[in-house]
């Protein structure tokens, strides 16, 4: 069979895979200085912790954990994560799902909402892996304007008001790729918008809880008063992404069709990964650890800012208060694409920022991760890539 003579189903048209996964390949480079990925530092899993709660619940409910399990959860996980989830929130959230990885949750939501043609509205730049997931389910893709602080509010109530949207898709907190973070009264205009026109809020927060600076702000969904909006978490950035536990939680109607839809996805999500994240929640083991987490990032993340104040003028950039990103904006004529093949060649990789746009171009931006450099690493990348665009005129 020629691979020519494959048809393959229409809804990966416009899908070609992720632009990040392909310069994996190049960080694996022996001496490549990576700040493309977004994972944790390797300093930051606990993978000790992980190993004694492991063989803890495997010897006390091994049987159990080893069997199948429901699709709903893990029993003693379900409890804890929705304890977990109500504080989080400062609410009471009707239904919750474990899922394998915050981006399932994105994807079973597809699944039980998109139909080929609806329309959601995403901000732009916005998450790839969650664009192409919105792709693959044929929905047609609607950018809405921000400023500094994220969504623009009018601008978003006008694009409902045209387009009819099924789903609005937003990384309120740290947003990736942008580090860009949506005060408080826009979140709740995002919740007034969404009960008042009946839209779908897909609240993707996987990183709230790595602030480094500033005060927490409540999410979309405490502002929700008739339960349009789902809240999409994640342990994979305060405890291990290995583990790919997640969830998603809100309306139980949307709950249930997400949990029928798992059914044929993974039938559940790993009971002994369950297990290990429900210790971690019931023997408050999350706090201190998240608290040593943010002193390192913290820590870096505020070198990599005055690194690129040192860069030429005309190189702009955002300035989070956490998360795991930094978007910088070179001169117009370069461009970030071109730049990366030059910085590869000198040992140093990021994410151009085109990829990460709905309509394309922003040839000249940048996305950066310095969670999983070390600080010696981010002053030689950072210093390389100044002189790079430095000699880019």
């Amino acid at each position: 069979m020629k691979q020519s003579d494959i048809q393959f189903a229409h809804r990966f048209d416009q899908v070609t895979g992720s632009a990040i996964r392909e310069i994996f390949k190049v960080i694996a480079q022996p001496g490549m200085i990576s700040f493309a990925g977004g994972n944790p530092s390797l300093d930051a899993l606990p993978d000790q912790v992980c190993a004694d709660i492991a063989e803890h619940v495997l010897r006390e409910n091994g049987k159990q954990i080893l069997q199948y399990g429901a699709t709903e959860g893990y029993p003693a996980f379900l409890e804890s994560l929705h304890e977990y989830v109500n504080k989080q929130l400062n609410c009471e959230v009707p239904a919750v799902l474990p899922v394998t990885g915050s981006t399932q949750a994105m994807d079973l939501l597809c699944k039980a909402l998109i139909d080929p043609g609806d329309v959601v509205l995403v901000e732009n730049p916005s998450f790839l892996g969650n664009l192409q997931c919105m792709k693959l389910y044929q929905a047609k893709l609607v950018p809405v304007e921000s400023d500094g602080d994220g969504i623009l509010t009018d601008d978003l109530e006008a694009k409902i008001k045209r387009f009819h949207p099924k789903m609005l898709y937003t990384i309120p907190t740290f947003q990736n790729p942008s580090g860009k973070t949506l005060p408080a009264d826009r979140r709740q205009k995002i919740a007034e918008l969404a009960n008042r026109y009946h839209m779908v809020v897909a609240e993707d927060d996987p990183y709230r809880d790595l602030r480094y600076d500033g005060l927490p702000l409540p999410a979309i969904k405490y502002f929700d008063e008739d339960g349009w909006v789902m809240f999409l978490g994640s342990f994979s950035k305060i405890i291990s992404p290995g583990l790919r536990v997640g969830y998603i939680a809100g309306d139980p109607g949307v709950i249930r069709k997400c949990t029928v839809g798992k059914q044929s996805t993974d039938v559940h999500t790993s009971n002994l990964n369950q297990a290990i994240v429900d210790r971690f929640l019931r023997d408050n083991l999350l706090p201190d650890h998240i608290r040593s987490i943010c002193a390192d990032y913290g820590k870096k993340m505020r070198l990599m800012l005055n690194k690129l104040d040192e860069f030429p003028e005309g190189v702009k950039h955002t300035s989070p208060q956490g998360g795991l990103f930094i978007w910088a904006e070179l001169p117009e004529h370069i461009n970030a694409r071109k730049l990366l093949d030059l910085a590869i060649a000198r040992k140093v990789a990021f994410v151009p920022g085109t990829h990460f746009c709905v309509d394309g171009g922003h040839e000249n931006t940048l996305r950066l991760n310095f969670s999983n450099s070390t600080v010696d690493q981010i002053i030689t990348g950072m210093d390389i890539l100044n002189e790079l665009v430095a000699a880019m005129k």
